[in-house]
């Protein structure tokens, strides 16, 4: 297979130009050479797609598949199919489950209202771009558009910080404020595994929307901290405490303690959605203990989470140590602060 990678030095462009290369494919990264390196074999080729005349290095290339990883304007999607559309037969976008439009069933299929979005946008929300560039793509490709759904991404390469900080706080080691219940299904996939997804549905020329993220419950957020626990060594103490008094202290799910968010949260749907077609479409993930594993063991080599390809930066994620002793002072002593 020929495959051509639109970014490919990011957390999903990179692992999917490794399993490509694993595989053994003929591997073409196209980007503007500012955001790390690709490994040894992989053809570069330079350009900015959002100048004028930047595409112009595609021009008379012939490939397999592409892989699209945008989150920026719309329309720097649509240049890039139109582009490509005689160059290619199949094109894969890697989107977000965010397209969805709010309010969300949790248990919602693909089928479910995606957010008001434009092909031809230059701005927007992430939302908004990232449902832009699906229209952007099945404009151009029609059903030879394959609409790739993430949800939480974890594993080693991530570059927004969710998994590292937590491996980070546990090696620390002393008491650490977990968020309950314990139990807390969980639904995320191992971005090797939605690589292998991605580039095993591209080469079959799949189309269509899919919800490419594991099960609810695939993992619980007590199965997560333990590895976490595990793997480094640490020795610390998960101080399991009930959503209600986090909440009521003012602490925000899903950033300030990453990866967690409690039952009936307005935001809960982002970790159950429906990926029954997913599934049928071959999805597999790995065990959770594998991808902890796996991220510390790659945070150890490169000691701090790169920063995001393409994009500006971003505040960190995770409690500050301050905060957290403060709320295990309060957890210890019945009084939570608000």
């Amino acid at each position: 297979m020929r495959l051509l990678v639109l970014g490919g030095t990011g957390f999903v462009g990179g692992a999917t130009v490794a399993e490509a290369v694993r595989r053994g494919w003929s591997v073409t990264v196209f980007n503007r050479g500012l955001h790390g390196d690709a490994p040894a074999g992989v053809h570069r080729l330079r350009g900015d797609r959002t100048a004028p005349g930047g595409l112009a290095a595609l021009v008379g290339g012939e490939w397999d598949l592409v892989v699209d990883t945008w989150d920026g304007a719309p329309r720097a999607v649509r240049d890039a199919a139109r582009a490509l559309v005689d160059s290619v037969p199949h094109y894969v976008y890697v989107s977000s489950g965010s397209v969805y439009a709010e309010p969300v069933e949790p248990g919602s299929d693909e089928d479910a209202p995606t957010v008001e979005a434009a092909a031809d946008a230059v701005d927007g929300d992430y939302a908004q771009l990232k449902a832009g560039g699906e229209r952007a793509a099945v404009e151009i490709f029609g059903d030879r558009a394959l609409l790739a759904r993430a949800g939480l991404i974890l594993g080693p390469g991530e570059d927004i910080g969710r998994l590292p900080w937590w491996l980070g706080r546990v090696a620390r080691g002393g008491e650490v404020l977990a968020p309950g219940p314990r139990d807390l299904p969980l639904q995320y996939v191992d971005v090797r595994d939605l690589a292998r997804w991605l580039l095993d549905r591209g080469a079959e020329g799949v189309g269509g929307a899919y919800n490419v993220v594991g099960r609810t419950g695939h993992a619980t957020m007590g199965e997560l901290l333990d590895a976490a626990v595990a793997v480094t060594g640490s020795g610390a103490v998960l101080r399991w405490t009930d959503p209600e008094p986090i909440l009521a202290a003012g602490v925000v799910p899903w950033n300030d303690l990453p990866v967690w968010i409690p039952l009936g949260h307005e935001y809960r749907w982002l970790q159950e959605r429906d990926v029954t077609r997913a599934y049928a479409a071959g999805l597999v993930c790995r065990p959770v203990a594998e991808t902890v594993a796996d991220t510390w063991r790659w945070l150890r080599e490169v000691e701090r989470v790169p920063p995001r390809a393409g994009r500006p930066a971003r505040a960190a994620v995770g409690l500050a140590p301050e905060r957290e002793a403060a709320l295990l002072a309060a957890v210890s002593g019945g009084v939570m602060p608000a």
